[in-house]
């Protein structure tokens, strides 16, 4: 057995309980020790005189202790004065024993690490890492980088440090432990180091390799591994893809009956289909004729009409014969497809029921009767959709929306249950976050992408402000107005915490303020709190008018859809991602006339948070704002919520390394034909058991 397989515990000074702290960092046998790598590093090479230090510098000096002294005001401290002939500096420890008070005695020699910074009597350093120096001439530099690792509480930077020295030192002794998959004329052709002289260069870099490099990722070590791990996750999902396409699926064959009713279906619109939707369109009917599972993720900006492209791929399955499951992260966008289907599909005869985990009783028990037995041809719902007790009569298209909201295992779930013996339902996937293309090329490598990259003629495009919360008065009068002119308007109030009790707090306060500050205006509040019957007719009245301002949380994030509301404010912008920002302001610019966005900011604002808000301001195209949000935010925060089988890199890094992944691509499909028998051992060993998350 690979001894790079075993538990960690085996090694030397890892008993049950450091064993643990480990595995909540995610090291459970001694491979992950070696692909464990250092945060940053310190550069203790070097020994700087105390006399060239400036404030900021982390660095290595050495001097004697000229006298030292217990500072009793506020917390006692203890403040040790050394020495190295160029100049002085202050030791301040706050947490210190007896012991250091006796080791540090005047005329001591010693060496110290730390950050130097301006104290009360100059510069100092605050809790340095120091050793006693024996005698004069001992070396006290190191001849290499130091590395600090990410730790967990109750772990330390010497223990993790030994633990990965034992690691590289089986390697050293045994190099067949790690066996280097990359073919060696890959590695000549984009110079990249041997896999084990990479790792050796990573864990404890010589003066030759410069601290910037590591932190930027240019050395070549690094790329080097980034590319294999980014490999290991095109192969499983081209895996994935090639399993797909072995699995059988049931066709919508083009008939006399599906081409009068697709005709009557687009006759019966009340507007007129776009170009790029026509396109679309076209693309899904290609994919279900074909005899296995369709898979496809289109992609469209918030209002370029991906739900009736949808619609009309649920009515090629419903003219075969087949019933269609069409999944929604909230029960509001759930009602809102509900209403939205309904009306498309009157009079074609289709039963359409709606399920979420609201339904309760006699209600919920018809609508599983209706599914099992075939009657109901469209199902509409949330997750409640995969429940056990749900049962299809002949499941043949799943719809679902925003699809990075649901973990994979819950999209695995619902499509096990339309799977009949070696049949499984096509698959259509949308999403109104524009996935950058860096993003798309490897999360989506087992799909087929179709991007809907036109607008309906007539939308104008959103005009956004970003303002200070000072000037709150101005807006609650730009509100005024607003409302004398028959104009409904959106307050969103954005996550306080991550807490959904507390971000209901909010919103119920901004509620209350805003309907004593305008007497004259209908205010009405929405939440995630509120249950689905109260949020509906919330939503009812607003759509009727009934309501001007509407004060809610991030739940209307997607597909709430009412023309008349063309202003909306974001209270405090800067907690949110760009993303999830564009999506928001997606709620307005529905109608005919100009739309407006104002960003409500606390200040002062970081630079980082006044570009985001600028990009926002400066752009209203999803796919320049998306491909802003991954540069600025990183990958798991562009695709919401990081969810189980949201792809999550040891080494790589989207952002940094987007520049590899077309390499990745051409190499990942080349090694189906040049190199078979590397393919298994590289996902084993930078995927491990989670491999499966790919065959969603």
């Amino acid at each position: 057995m690979n001894l790079l397989n075993q538990p960690v515990g085996i090694l030397t000074g890892i008993g049950a309980q450091t064993a643990n702290r480990l595995q909540k960092l995610g090291l459970w046998v001694i491979q992950d020790l070696i692909f464990h790598l250092p945060l940053r590093y310190e550069d203790r090479t070097r020994v700087y005189p105390i006399g060239s230090l400036k404030p900021g510098m982390t660095a290595l000096i050495s001097g004697t202790v000229e006298f030292i002294d217990v500072l009793p005001r506020g917390r006692k401290s203890l403040v040790c004065h050394i020495s190295d002939g160029t100049g002085f500096i202050n030791l301040k420890f706050f947490h210190f024993t007896a012991n250091q008070h006796n080791t540090l005695k005047p005329g001591t020699l010693i060496s110290c690490f730390a950050e130097v910074r301006y104290g009360y009597a100059g510069l100092e350093m605050v809790h340095p890492d120091y050793k006693v120096i024996a005698t004069p001439d001992a070396c006290i530099t190191e001849t290499r980088l130091t590395p600090v690792y990410p730790l967990t509480e109750g772990l330390s930077q010497n223990v993790i440090r030994k633990a990965v020295r034992q690691a590289l030192d089986l390697c050293n002794q045994q190099p067949e432990l790690l066996t280097d998959w990359i073919p060696e004329s890959i590695l000549k052709q984009y110079h990249y180091p041997a896999l084990a002289d990479a790792i050796q260069t990573l864990h404890a870099p010589d003066e030759s390799v410069s601290t910037i490099a590591l932190q930027n990722g240019s050395v070549p070590a690094l790329k080097r591994l980034a590319f294999e791990e980014l490999l290991a996750h095109y192969l499983v999902l081209r895996i994935t893809r090639n399993k797909t396409k072995a699995w059988q699926a049931p066709s919508f064959p083009e008939t006399a009956t599906s081409n009068t009713a697709t005709r009557h279906f687009i006759r019966s619109l009340p507007f007129k289909l776009t170009g790029a939707q026509q396109r679309v369109i076209s693309e899904i009917e290609a994919d279900c004729r074909k005899q296995h599972p369709m898979m496809r993720l289109v992609q469209g900006d918030v209002g370029s009409g991906k739900t009736i492209v949808s619609a009309y791929a649920a009515l090629l399955a419903l003219t075969a014969g087949y019933q269609v499951a069409v999944m929604a992260p909230t029960e509001l966008l759930a009602e809102q497809h509900k209403r939205n289907f309904s009306d498309w599909f009157d009079g074609f005869e289709t039963h359409v029921v709606y399920l979420t985990g609201q339904l309760k009783g006699n209600a919920r028990k018809e609508a599983l009767q209706a599914l099992e037995d075939g009657t109901a041809n469209i199902i509409i719902g949330t997750h409640a959709l995969f429940q056990d007790a749900v049962n299809f009569h002949r499941l043949g298209l799943i719809i679902i929306d925003e699809q990075h909201r649901f973990g994979v295992h819950q999209r695995l779930a619902l499509r096990e249950k339309g799977q009949q013996d070696n049949i499984r339902p096509h698959q259509l996937v949308m999403t109104a976050t524009p996935i950058p293309r860096t993003l798309a090329m490897l999360q989506y490598s087992d799909l087929d992408i179709s991007i809907i990259d036109e607008l309906p003629p007539g939308r104008k495009p959103i005009v956004t402000s970003v303002i200070p919360a000072e000037r709150r008065a101005d807006v609650i009068d730009r509100i005024n107005n607003w409302v004398g002119k028959k104009k409904q308007v959106y307050w969103v109030c954005t996550l306080i915490e991550e807490s959904e009790v507390l971000q209901c707090e909010a919103a119920e306060k901004t509620a209350e303020t805003l309907t004593q500050a305008l007497p004259d205006v209908r205010v009405a509040l929405i939440h995630g709190r509120m249950k689905s019957a109260e949020k509906d007719a919330v939503m009812q009245d607003f759509k009727n008018h009934r309501i001007d301002l509407l004060v809610a949380t991030t739940v209307i994030e997607v597909g709430v859809d009412v023309p008349n509301a063309g202003l909306m404010i974001i209270e405090n912008p800067e907690r949110l991602g760009l993303s999830q920002l564009h999506q928001l302001r997606g709620r307005v610019g529905r109608g005919n006339d100009d739309s407006y966005c104002l960003l409500m900011y606390q200040a002062p604002l970081s630079d980082t948070a006044r570009h985001r808000l600028g990009v926002l301001r400066d752009s209203n195209d999803g796919f320049v704002i998306a491909e802003k949000d991954l540069e600025l935010r990183g990958p798991g925060e562009v695709m919401g919520t990081r969810q189980t089988g949201q792809m999550h890199f040891k080494i790589a890094d989207l952002a940094r390394d987007s520049a590899l992944l077309e390499t990745v691509q051409q190499i990942g499909d080349d090694f189906f034909t040049q190199a078979p028998q590397a393919i298994q051992p590289l996902c084993d060993r930078w995927l491990g058991a989670s491999t499966e998350y790919s065959e969603v």
